[in-house]
């Protein structure tokens, strides 16, 4: 089909172009599978007000994100979101050993 979408380097875009840009390349696979926003909606348990809104706006709730990845065949290119991946010099190393504690130190009361 000729359905495209802009291609975006996430890192110089704000947080709503990233949405945007998301909800394009849903609706371009959903078009590529030929699958109305009908069959899409009912797969994925949301409404198709939802599957537009993230269509067209890129407004979503994560859980309805997933929900329509998964419903167009995508799940599989979830996995590698946010995977920690292995540092690759000195200052990250030391990056990642500071980054290993888990909580905010507790306030002192004066």
């Amino acid at each position: 089909m000729g359905t495209t979408y802009k291609t975006l380097s996430f890192a110089l875009t704000t947080q709503t172009e990233i949405c945007a840009a998301l909800g394009e390349r849903l609706k371009a696979q959903r078009l590529s599978q030929l699958l109305s926003r009908a069959e899409v909606a009912g797969r994925a348990g949301v409404s198709e007000g939802t599957l537009r809104n993230l269509e067209v706006k890129g407004v979503a709730t994560l859980e309805s994100f997933v929900r329509i990845a998964q419903a167009l065949g995508l799940s599989g290119h979830l996995e590698s979101l946010f995977v920690l991946t292995a540092p690759r010099s000195i200052e990250q190393m030391e990056q990642a050993e500071r980054a290993t504690r888990k909580r905010a130190p507790k306030r002192r009361v004066s």
